[in-house]
Formats: C-alpha cells, structure tokens, sequence
C-alpha cells in the first residue's frame, strides 16, 4: 500500500510536470516565434480595430504582453535604466496633468500611453526581430482581409475623391498597414526566410497590400514605401564592404539626402504631389500646420496638456472640426508630429519626442556603419525611416494603441542589448565540471 501511493505520488508529479509551459516558449526570442507571432497579431489587430470592437482588443492587447512580467521578471527588469529617454518622456506626459485644460482626459491618455510604452518594452525584451517580421504579417494580412470584406468607400470633401477605407475610418491608416505589409514582406524574403516556401506564404500579403495601397490613394504611404525600401537596400549593399567604405557610402548617401531635400523643395515636391492629384497645400494641412503653430503659440514652454487640445466644447477644436467637415468632432489632428507635440506638450515635449526618434534612426543606421552588420538593424531602420517620413504629415508615434508608436519603441528599446547572464563558479572544481560538461 505504501508503495503504491508513492507510485501514485510520484505519477501525479510528473504528470503535473508534464502540463507545465516551459518559461523559454513565452520569454526567450529564440524559442517562442509561436507564441510572439501570436501576441504580435493579436496587437496589430487590437490597434486597427479597437474603435470598431471595442475595449475587449485593448484588454487583449494587455493580456499577451504585462502577464510575461510575472513570467520573468529578471530579464525585464535587467538593463531597464537604458529606457531612460522614453522614461523621461512618459513622466513628463503624466505631469502634463497638473498644467493641463483638461486634466481628466490628460491623466486618463498618459496613462494609457506610459502603459503602451511598457508592453512595447516587454516586447523589445522577449521577441526576435523575424518574430516581430512574422506576427506582423499574420496580423497585417488578416486585418486587410477584414476590410476587404467590409469594402467601405469614404468621399473626401476636400479633394473631391471616393477612397477606400475598408474598416478604418481614413484612408491614411489604411495605407500604413498596407505599407508596412509591403515593407515587412520584402524584408522577410531577403533577409528572414528560410526556404522557398517562404515565397509562396508572403504572396498574399504583399499582393492584398499592394491592391489595398492602390485603391486607398493614399500619397503618404505610396511615396514613402519606394524611399524606405531604397534605405534598405543601400544597407543590404554594406554588408560586404569594410567598415571604411560603409562611412563613405553614408556620406555620400547623406550629402544625395540634402540635395533630393532642395529639389523637392525648388518644386519636385509639386510634380509628385501632383502625380497623387495633390496641391502644394497637401489637401490643407498647410493651413492646418499653420493654425497648429498659432495655437501652440499661446503656451510655447509646455503645451496646453497631452491630448488636452482636441476636446468636444473647446472653441478652437470645434472651429477646425467645422473647418475641416469633421462631424465626428474625434480622430483630429494637425497631421504633424512636431507640431502636434509643440501643441500639447510645447518645447519640452516636442524635444523629447524628436529625441527618441532621432536616436532611435540614427542608433540603427550608426550600428551598420560604425560596427558590426547586422540584419535586424537594417530592417528596423527601415521601419524608423518609415516613421520618420511619415512624422512630417501623420502622428504615428504620438498616440498610444497605434501600430506606429509601438514600432518605435520597440526599435528604441533594442538599441539596448542586454548580455546573457553566465553561470558563476565557486570553486575551480566547479568550472572544471562544467568545462568537461560542455565537452
């Protein structure tokens, strides 16, 4: 009877041990792609479609992500003072309350977005860039399939044009997801892919986003996805140069950036704009930038309080809403990240927020030039390049729950490379038996 309660004992135990996860499938960017990929798609999803299903995709969002804490908390908490600069920028978001015209909504966003910048943070310490590269594409292609279903056009009064939005409610945030399908397809296959039926999984995604990017007739995202893509394979190129030749070609590629800027200026900008049936006024975001700049004007130093601006009975929100044919009187904005930030957060804030992408670019192209190449730099520059051309007419960094502002700080967060803890040996005899272990 002893014995077989203790083979009973026994078999309960390693029955139990047997349905126990692994903490590596959760934690470890080498063995988790299933269940990153996973998370990943279910963000992306969470960040298109929250206004249309609710507050059940933010939860969700949540649940993939703050639960790893608990998983490992040591690999997250390592190293977490290199987080200094977006720490920075979310405590100073989160005082914005105290000078903020409308302190309720202010206190309720930051915190929302500081929660945003930790599950991107959790991300960054747990997932490998060709994870992030897989649940992307997942997450991407279904929620373009999903729009494709909904098939909803939007007339545009301002240009006088029907455009596709599928599920979104601007033809902007459809072509950033269509974009970036395009994007993380073509850096899969070059970069990422092992085998050719890598080829034959991609295919969908890239020609659905290509059609989607298409009939959306968004210029933004049309005419960044061809610049970023010439980044990336002016890096590829690096990789069988020597460190030498690498800062030579970024001179010259730097020195050609200028020069492109002054043309575009001297009047290219309005061919290409053209092209798109666009006018030197981008569809009046001049107007829009120049009445941001007016506004931010009247508290230069720290802003009137983060998302504290476009407010439902706050006269200069409503006049614009009115302005711009906005019944929503909601999802507005001046369609410039700096001038965003000057607004809400004055020159404090916009610093700071142009700090983090500026390093955050320049960290990627500066690890491929000054030291060793690596894939995973060159395709989350490209996606810092993306965010920087589009930083100029969209917010993508500057709101929480938005795929943007996820992939910077993510890309930020990986600047930081945090070293693999090596066992520490209390005798000589100990490092003798891991050495004859070890082979």
């Amino acid at each position: 009877m002893a014995r077989r309660r203790i083979g009973i004992e026994l078999d309960g135990r390693e029955s139990a041990t047997e349905m126990k996860i692994p903490k590596s499938l959760l934690v470890d960017p080498e063995k988790n792609t299933v269940y990153g990929a996973f998370a990943v798609a279910i963000s992306i999803w969470a960040f298109s479609y929250s206004s249309v299903f609710g507050q059940i995709m933010i939860l969700a969002y949540y649940a993939v992500w703050l639960p790893l804490i608990l998983v490992d908390y040591r690999r997250l908490l390592r190293h977490v003072s290199s987080a200094w600069l977006p720490l920075a920028f979310a405590i100073y978001i989160c005082l914005s309350v105290f000078w903020s015209d409308a302190p309720g909504i202010t206190l309720r966003t930051a915190i929302q977005y500081c929660s945003h910048i930790a599950c991107a943070y959790i991300a960054a310490r747990t997932l490998s860039v060709r994870t992030l590269t897989i649940g992307s594409l997942i997450g991407i292609f279904l929620v373009l399939l999903y729009s494709l279903k909904v098939g909803a056009y939007s007339y545009d009064v301002l240009d006088g044009t029907y455009n596709f939005v599928g599920a979104f409610s601007s033809k902007n945030q459809i072509g950033f997801v269509a974009s970036l399908g395009i994007y993380f397809c073509i850096v899969f296959l070059v970069f990422l892919r092992r085998g050719r039926i890598s080829f034959f999984l991609t295919a969908p995604v890239v020609v659905l986003s290509a059609y989607l990017l298409f009939v959306a007739h968004s210029a933004t995202s049309t005419a960044s996805v061809p610049a970023v893509l010439a980044l990336v394979a002016l890096l590829a190129m690096t990789k069988k140069l020597s460190l030498r030749y690498r800062r030579v070609i970024f001179l010259v590629g730097a020195g050609g950036l200028v020069v492109i800027t002054v043309v575009a200026f001297a009047g290219l900008l309005d061919f290409v704009l053209g092209a798109f049936g666009k006018d030197s006024t981008l569809t009046g975001r001049t107007y829009l930038w120049e009445q941001g700049w007016n506004a931010a004007q009247q508290a230069p130093i720290l802003g009137v309080g983060y998302a504290a601006y476009w407010v439902q009975g706050f006269a200069e929100a409503e006049r614009l809403w009115n302005e711009f044919y906005i019944t929503t009187r909601a999802g507005f904005h001046f369609h410039n990240t700096y001038i965003e930030a000057l607004v809400e957060l004055g020159y404090v804030g916009a610093t700071l927020i142009s700090l983090i992408i500026l390093r955050t670019l320049w960290g990627h192209i500066s690890a491929l030039v000054f030291r060793t190449w690596q894939a995973e730099s060159v395709i989350l520059a490209g996606v810092m390049m993306l965010l920087f051309i589009r930083s100029f007419v969209e917010i993508d960094t500057f709101n929480p729950y938005i795929m943007g502002s996820f992939l910077l700080y993510y890309s930020y967060f990986k600047l930081a490379k945090v070293p693999v803890a090596r066992p520490r040996w209390t005798s000589v005899s100990d490092f003798e038996e891991a050495k004859a272990a070890r082979g």
